[in-house]
């Protein structure tokens, strides 16, 4: 599978950080730039998300409990049975950064766009990655306070007002103002999906920025990195087969198993690296790391997955299993990757992302 063209961009922001980090009046501008882009990054966020598909959505409730689960119970207990690997594998900052990636929100372009390409329920999909990013607002600060506390690196109480002020109150207003700026949000969702990509890529920057003055690369081996990508592999191994299975036991039916799968086995890069850097502060860059590898894993990983869905036979012998619709779904996937490393373009591509099966009825 190609690497995703904003992963690429993320490494090389890595990388000019590395070689030109930010110091002195440089690293205060860019700070405060990073927590301007941060709340409106969030504010977009909240204009993006339509509220009445989110209560149409509610009908399925049972799906979405069982997604929020996954996302919010089942990830954090994997993330805690990883503390096994300290220090054999892991050291403990790395560690620290994958159990926060454990504790981020679904991610919602991918799932939907992925969801699409295996004929899954579209609509579940939708619904199911926005109430995560919803609730991953509030919940995931409070995780990360019970489960990091003080070895956080610098997460303290105060990084619980520092997330009200900088991402639930922008994400509030962008909720309250759509009735009005909804409409140009829509007409203009490609300029601002630059703006949401640049403003991550600001975000990866001065994180890792002051991660160069910690001397970050120094506390990080070749063989660490490997160790960690085999943990994670392990980590995404077991919520792709456990939400699959673990479907099937609830009793869902294929469609909506395939939603639950693509919707609560993933993290949210656009999510997660606003919140590492309200959270952790100077110590950010460890913190996102594990994020970024796990998200480029995922993707490639569940396209794969996606593809053969597409061509179980349940999928041919079903109401979508034409040509055209399978053509509609792997046009939504193309762009996912990219979309769903953009930020807020996350929110603004679903409706080209669901195809054909976008008028399927939440049962």
């Amino acid at each position: 599978m190609p690497i995703d063209p904003y992963i690429v961009l993320l490494l090389g922001t890595v990388g000019l950080a590395a070689l030109l980090p930010a110091r002195g009046t440089g690293a205060t501008v860019a700070s405060g730039a990073s927590t301007a882009a941060i709340a409106f990054l969030f504010f977009l966020y909240g204009a993006r998300l339509s509220t009445r598909e989110a209560l149409d959505g509610l009908r399925h409730w049972r799906l979405h409990v069982t997604v929020l689960a996954c996302t919010f119970v089942v990830f954090p207990v994997l993330g805690l049975a990883a503390r096994a690997t300290v220090p054999v594998l892991l050291t403990q900052p790395l560690y620290q950064g994958l159990l926060f990636l454990t504790l981020v929100p679904s991610t919602i372009q991918s799932s939907i766009a992925f969801t699409s390409i295996a004929r899954g329920n579209v609509p579940a999909a939708i619904c199911a990655g926005s109430f995560s990013s919803l609730v991953g607002i509030v919940v995931t600060p409070l995780l990360a306070a019970g489960l990091l506390g003080s070895s956080g690196g610098g997460f303290s109480a105060d990084s619980l007002v520092k997330i009200v002020l900088q991402l639930l109150v922008p994400f509030l207003a962008g909720q309250v103002l759509r009735r009005w700026i909804g409409p140009f949000v829509t007409r203009h969702k490609k300029v601002l999906g630059l703006v949401d990509r640049g403003s991550i890529l600001l975000v990866v920057y001065t994180a890792f920025s002051e991660g160069m003055a910690q001397g970050i690369w120094h506390q990080v081996s070749p063989a660490r990195l490997g160790a960690l990508l085999l943990v994670e592999a392990a980590v995404l191994a077991v919520m792709l087969v456990g939400t699959w299975y673990g479907g099937r036991a609830l009793g869902f039916g294929r469609e909506d198993r395939i939603a639950i799968q693509f919707a609560g086995s993933k993290k949210s890069l656009a999510s997660g690296l606003p919140m590492a850097s309200v959270l952790f502060g100077a110590h950010a860059s460890l913190a996102v790391l594990p994020l970024m590898l796990f998200h480029q894993m995922q993707l490639m990983v569940c396209a794969v997955i996606a593809k053969r869905r597409a061509h179980d036979p349940e999928a041919q012998d079903g109401p979508d299993g034409d040509a055209g619709s399978e053509g509609g779904g792997a046009g939504a996937g193309h762009g996912a990757a990219g979309a769903e490393a953009g930020g807020g373009a996350e929110g603004t591509a679903a409706p080209e992302a669901q195809g054909q099966p976008r008028n399927r009825v939440l049962r």
